[in-house]
């Protein structure tokens, strides 16, 4: 019996890279998305269910999750659904900030944990979760977004613990630059007159030609995600993409003083 992987966020980028690597190398699989007309072609290709799933809502999360497990058991959780906040602290409204918690963060979560008696009576099973290299290293202007990728990493890293007595794997899969739409589908830009000149500078580094030829595509990325999925390790922490990979290790080799005063003079001179 071919094993199932359930996808949040498969319409697109990396969630819909995902979903057609597992499905042409013979697991089904369950792509969930808010609106399941964007998945039509999707919903095509043999091995592929399309369900309708926002991670921000609780009832639609036990539907799916329900479901999902009607359909013949999970093998493998990939949380990815989310998006970027990015922009002042001042500049965002409560709403916004709301928003980006409960999509990045207790989406997560909730989804996660409407799986959890499955897996416990299983006693099998893999959990993965998109976080980003913005879960272990920080940039100016995206605190929130920061907030809710650095706790992922903990939180993943916990649950581990208390998972991993039941023969259920955590994992995290972070990513550098990815060369997808995110920035004008996935990303949302508050903003605030004192902050203007800031903002600009930020963007102008993370958009520059240079920076965006180190991107990885979504396919890479996704490579990735079926290692975390089938290699059987004992890991936690997947760092995907070459320039995250560099990244991380001049963080580990610096020290994380040494390596925040790097990113303050590589924004600022």
């Amino acid at each position: 019996m071919s094993p199932t992987i359930f996808i949040t966020g498969a319409s697109t980028g990396l969630g819909r890279a995902t979903a057609l690597l597992f499905a042409e190398r013979g697991w089904k699989v369950i792509a969930t998305m808010r609106r399941p007309e964007d998945g039509a072609d999707l919903a095509s290709k043999p091995g592929i269910t399309v369900l309708p799933l926002d991670v921000t809502d609780l009832a639609q999360i036990h539907e799916a999750a329900r479901r999902a497990i009607e359909l013949g058991g999970i093998d493998v959780l990939f949380n990815n659904a989310g998006y970027g906040l990015a922009g002042p602290l001042e500049g965002i409204d409560d709403a916004m900030l709301r928003r980006q918690i409960d999509t990045n963060l207790l989406g997560v979560i909730r989804t996660t944990q409407a799986f959890l008696p499955h897996f416990r009576e299983k006693r099998a099973g893999v959990v993965i979760t998109t976080t980003s290299i913005g879960g272990l290293a920080t940039f100016p202007i995206n605190s929130v977004y920061h907030a809710t990728k650095w706790a992922l990493e903990g939180w993943t890293e916990s649950m581990s613990f208390e998972l991993g007595q039941l023969g259920v794997a955590m994992k995290t899969v972070a990513p550098g630059g990815i060369k997808t739409d995110f920035l004008s589908r996935s990303l949302v830009l508050a903003q605030h007159p004192a902050y203007q000149s800031l903002v600009e500078r930020v963007l102008a580094v993370f958009t520059s030609p240079e920076r965006a030829a180190g991107y990885s595509t979504g396919e890479q990325i996704a490579e990735v995600v079926w290692e975390a999925a089938t290699d059987g390790k004992d890991q936690v922490r997947y760092v995907a993409g070459q320039d995250a990979k560099a990244m991380y290790a001049q963080r580990l080799e610096l020290g994380a003083e040494a390596f925040r005063k790097s990113i303050r003079t590589m924004f600022f001179g």
